[in-house]
Protein backbone atom coordinates (compact mmCIF):
# COMPACT_ATOMS: atom_id res chain seq x y z
CA UNK A 1 0.00 0.00 0.00
CA UNK A 2 2.88 2.38 0.77
CA UNK A 3 4.22 2.04 -2.77
CA UNK A 4 0.78 2.90 -4.13
CA UNK A 5 0.71 6.01 -1.95
CA UNK A 6 4.15 7.10 -3.17
CA UNK A 7 3.37 6.52 -6.84
CA UNK A 8 -0.09 8.07 -6.85
CA UNK A 9 0.43 10.88 -4.37
CA UNK A 10 -2.70 9.71 -2.54
CA UNK A 11 -3.05 8.90 1.13
CA UNK A 12 -4.56 5.42 1.05
CA UNK A 13 -5.40 3.82 4.37
CA UNK A 14 -6.96 0.52 5.25
CA UNK A 15 -8.30 1.65 8.62
CA UNK A 16 -9.23 4.73 10.62
CA UNK A 17 -6.33 6.31 12.55
CA UNK A 18 -8.74 6.47 15.51
CA UNK A 19 -9.42 2.73 15.28
CA UNK A 20 -13.11 3.32 14.61
CA UNK A 21 -15.35 1.56 12.10
CA UNK A 22 -19.18 1.45 12.03
CA UNK A 23 -20.64 -1.80 13.33
CA UNK A 24 -23.34 -2.26 10.67
CA UNK A 25 -25.75 -0.40 8.43
CA UNK A 26 -28.57 0.86 10.65
CA UNK A 27 -30.64 2.39 7.86
CA UNK A 28 -30.49 4.21 4.57
CA UNK A 29 -33.27 6.77 4.10
CA UNK A 30 -35.08 7.95 0.97
CA UNK A 31 -38.14 10.00 0.02
CA UNK A 32 -41.52 8.54 -0.89
CA UNK A 33 -44.60 10.39 -2.10
CA UNK A 34 -46.93 7.52 -1.17
CA UNK A 35 -46.23 5.66 2.07
CA UNK A 36 -49.12 3.22 1.59
CA UNK A 37 -47.78 2.01 -1.76
CA UNK A 38 -44.26 1.84 -0.35
CA UNK A 39 -45.43 -0.22 2.64
CA UNK A 40 -47.26 -2.65 0.36
CA UNK A 41 -44.22 -3.14 -1.89
CA UNK A 42 -41.61 -3.62 0.83
CA UNK A 43 -43.77 -5.85 3.05
CA UNK A 44 -45.80 -7.88 0.53
CA UNK A 45 -43.38 -8.09 -2.41
CA UNK A 46 -39.99 -7.92 -0.67
CA UNK A 47 -41.14 -9.58 2.55
CA UNK A 48 -39.65 -7.04 4.95
CA UNK A 49 -41.25 -6.16 8.28
CA UNK A 50 -42.58 -2.65 8.87
CA UNK A 51 -40.41 -2.27 11.94
CA UNK A 52 -40.68 1.30 13.19
CA UNK A 53 -42.16 4.70 12.38
CA UNK A 54 -41.71 8.31 13.48
CA UNK A 55 -44.26 11.12 13.18
CA UNK A 56 -43.14 14.70 13.67
CA UNK A 57 -43.73 18.23 12.37
CA UNK A 58 -40.08 19.32 12.70
CA UNK A 59 -36.87 17.64 11.56
CA UNK A 60 -35.11 16.88 14.88
CA UNK A 61 -31.55 17.23 13.54
CA UNK A 62 -32.00 20.57 11.75
CA UNK A 63 -35.17 22.15 13.11
CA UNK A 64 -36.69 22.49 9.62
CA UNK A 65 -40.51 22.71 9.82
CA UNK A 66 -41.23 19.75 7.51
CA UNK A 67 -44.05 17.53 8.83
CA UNK A 68 -43.21 13.91 8.03
CA UNK A 69 -43.89 10.23 8.48
CA UNK A 70 -40.66 8.22 8.68
CA UNK A 71 -41.05 4.45 8.14
CA UNK A 72 -38.45 1.70 8.58
CA UNK A 73 -38.45 -1.74 6.92
CA UNK A 74 -36.36 -4.45 8.58
CA UNK A 75 -34.11 -6.75 6.54
CA UNK A 76 -33.24 -10.23 7.85
CA UNK A 77 -29.92 -9.10 9.37
CA UNK A 78 -31.63 -6.37 11.40
CA UNK A 79 -30.58 -3.42 9.23
CA UNK A 80 -33.35 -1.32 7.71
CA UNK A 81 -34.39 0.73 4.71
CA UNK A 82 -36.32 3.86 5.59
CA UNK A 83 -38.55 6.39 3.84
CA UNK A 84 -39.82 9.89 4.54
CA UNK A 85 -43.15 11.19 3.28
CA UNK A 86 -43.77 14.92 3.68
CA UNK A 87 -46.80 16.72 2.20
CA UNK A 88 -46.28 19.15 -0.64
CA UNK A 89 -42.89 17.94 -1.85
CA UNK A 90 -42.56 18.50 -5.62
CA UNK A 91 -41.48 15.61 -7.85
CA UNK A 92 -37.77 14.89 -7.74
CA UNK A 93 -35.74 16.71 -10.41
CA UNK A 94 -34.62 14.57 -13.34
CA UNK A 95 -30.92 13.62 -13.23
CA UNK A 96 -28.54 15.53 -15.46
CA UNK A 97 -27.19 12.27 -16.93
CA UNK A 98 -28.81 8.80 -17.25
CA UNK A 99 -25.85 7.22 -15.45
CA UNK A 100 -27.12 8.64 -12.15
CA UNK A 101 -30.28 6.52 -12.46
CA UNK A 102 -28.15 3.41 -13.04
CA UNK A 103 -25.23 3.86 -10.67
CA UNK A 104 -27.27 4.93 -7.64
CA UNK A 105 -29.08 1.89 -6.26
CA UNK A 106 -29.75 -0.22 -3.18
CA UNK A 107 -28.26 -3.74 -3.21
CA UNK A 108 -29.70 -6.46 -0.96
CA UNK A 109 -28.04 -9.86 -0.56
CA UNK A 110 -29.96 -13.15 -0.85
CA UNK A 111 -28.93 -16.62 0.32
CA UNK A 112 -28.23 -18.55 -2.88
CA UNK A 113 -28.34 -18.57 -6.66
CA UNK A 114 -31.46 -20.74 -6.47
CA UNK A 115 -33.13 -18.17 -4.22
CA UNK A 116 -32.14 -15.38 -6.61
CA UNK A 117 -33.98 -17.20 -9.40
CA UNK A 118 -37.02 -17.60 -7.14
CA UNK A 119 -36.94 -13.86 -6.48
CA UNK A 120 -36.76 -13.26 -10.23
CA UNK A 121 -39.91 -15.32 -10.81
CA UNK A 122 -41.73 -13.75 -7.84
CA UNK A 123 -41.02 -10.21 -9.01
CA UNK A 124 -42.25 -10.99 -12.52
CA UNK A 125 -45.37 -12.57 -11.02
CA UNK A 126 -46.02 -9.27 -9.25
CA UNK A 127 -45.66 -7.22 -12.42
CA UNK A 128 -42.18 -5.92 -11.64
CA UNK A 129 -39.85 -5.48 -14.62
CA UNK A 130 -36.52 -7.22 -13.96
CA UNK A 131 -33.06 -6.98 -15.56
CA UNK A 132 -30.74 -9.98 -15.26
CA UNK A 133 -29.43 -12.20 -13.82
CA UNK A 134 -26.14 -10.40 -14.48
CA UNK A 135 -22.75 -11.91 -13.62
CA UNK A 136 -20.37 -9.21 -12.31
CA UNK A 137 -16.83 -10.32 -13.10
CA UNK A 138 -17.44 -13.68 -11.38
CA UNK A 139 -17.84 -11.87 -8.06
CA UNK A 140 -21.62 -11.62 -7.65
CA UNK A 141 -24.78 -12.53 -9.56
CA UNK A 142 -27.54 -9.90 -9.54
CA UNK A 143 -30.99 -8.91 -10.74
CA UNK A 144 -32.24 -5.33 -10.94
CA UNK A 145 -35.65 -3.66 -10.69
CA UNK A 146 -37.30 -0.49 -9.39
CA UNK A 147 -39.51 0.13 -6.39
CA UNK A 148 -42.73 2.21 -6.70
CA UNK A 149 -40.75 5.37 -5.90
CA UNK A 150 -38.42 4.84 -8.86
CA UNK A 151 -35.40 3.76 -6.80
CA UNK A 152 -33.26 1.12 -8.46
CA UNK A 153 -32.91 -2.05 -6.36
CA UNK A 154 -30.54 -4.97 -6.73
CA UNK A 155 -30.86 -8.48 -5.32
CA UNK A 156 -27.48 -10.17 -5.35
CA UNK A 157 -25.70 -13.35 -4.28
CA UNK A 158 -21.91 -13.73 -4.01
CA UNK A 159 -20.30 -16.19 -6.44
CA UNK A 160 -16.86 -15.53 -4.97
CA UNK A 161 -17.18 -16.13 -1.18
CA UNK A 162 -14.44 -13.55 -0.53
CA UNK A 163 -15.80 -11.00 -3.01
CA UNK A 164 -15.60 -8.15 -0.48
CA UNK A 165 -12.12 -8.99 0.82
CA UNK A 166 -9.99 -8.11 -2.24
CA UNK A 167 -8.49 -5.05 -0.56
CA UNK A 168 -5.09 -5.04 -2.30
CA UNK A 169 -6.66 -5.26 -5.75
CA UNK A 170 -9.12 -2.53 -4.82
CA UNK A 171 -6.29 -0.15 -3.86
CA UNK A 172 -4.45 -1.02 -7.08
CA UNK A 173 -7.56 -0.15 -9.08
CA UNK A 174 -7.94 3.14 -7.20
CA UNK A 175 -4.33 3.97 -8.04
CA UNK A 176 -4.73 2.97 -11.71
CA UNK A 177 -7.91 5.05 -12.08
CA UNK A 178 -6.54 8.10 -10.29
CA UNK A 179 -3.16 8.10 -12.04
CA UNK A 180 -4.70 7.60 -15.48
CA UNK A 181 -7.24 10.36 -14.99
CA UNK A 182 -4.67 12.78 -13.58
CA UNK A 183 -2.14 12.09 -16.35
CA UNK A 184 -4.76 12.63 -19.06
CA UNK A 185 -5.92 15.88 -17.49
CA UNK A 186 -2.36 17.19 -17.11
CA UNK A 187 -1.65 16.36 -20.77
CA UNK A 188 -4.83 18.11 -21.88
CA UNK A 189 -6.33 14.86 -23.14
CA UNK A 190 -9.66 13.15 -22.65
CA UNK A 191 -9.78 11.26 -19.31
CA UNK A 192 -12.65 9.09 -20.56
CA UNK A 193 -10.69 7.83 -23.55
CA UNK A 194 -7.63 7.13 -21.40
CA UNK A 195 -9.67 5.32 -18.75
CA UNK A 196 -11.42 3.15 -21.34
CA UNK A 197 -8.02 2.04 -22.66
CA UNK A 198 -6.73 0.95 -19.26
CA UNK A 199 -10.05 -0.76 -18.43
CA UNK A 200 -9.88 -2.79 -21.65
CA UNK A 201 -6.25 -3.70 -20.97
CA UNK A 202 -7.11 -4.83 -17.45
CA UNK A 203 -10.00 -6.91 -18.80
CA UNK A 204 -7.66 -8.63 -21.26
CA UNK A 205 -5.23 -9.42 -18.47
CA UNK A 206 -7.99 -11.00 -16.38
CA UNK A 207 -9.13 -13.06 -19.36
CA UNK A 208 -5.59 -14.38 -19.93
CA UNK A 209 -5.26 -15.22 -16.26
CA UNK A 210 -8.45 -17.28 -16.51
Amino acid sequence: MKSIERESGLKLSGSSPAGLVPKMLNHAAYVTHDTAVTVDFYTRVLGMELACSVLDDVIPSTGDPFPFLHTFFRIADGSTLAFFESPGLPPRAQPTHPAYSIFEHIALEVSSVEELHRWHAWLLENGVSVIGPTNHDRLILSIYFHDPNGYRLELTVPIDPSWNMHTDQAYQNVQLWTQTKRSAQEAGGDPTEALVKVIKAAREQRAKAG
